[in-house]
């Protein structure tokens, strides 16, 4: 799959809830393509895990 692709399937992932399967597609997109809009998406991720799960999370 190309980055664009699995950028594709990390949003449709978090849209279910499932974030740590997003958070997977998104760094196999920043891994293929570092400019990846996934880049972006992966730390807003980060950000809100740190913010609700701050116990539960470690990045």
């Amino acid at each position: 799959m190309t980055a664009e692709e699995w950028y594709k399937r990390g949003n449709g992932l978090r849209q279910q809830g499932d974030f740590q399967g997003a958070m997977n597609c998104y760094l196999e997109a920043i891994a293929l393509d570092p400019e990846s809009p996934a880049q972006e998406a992966m730390q807003m991720l980060d950000d809100i895990m740190n913010y609700y799960h701050k116990d539960a999370y470690n990045p």
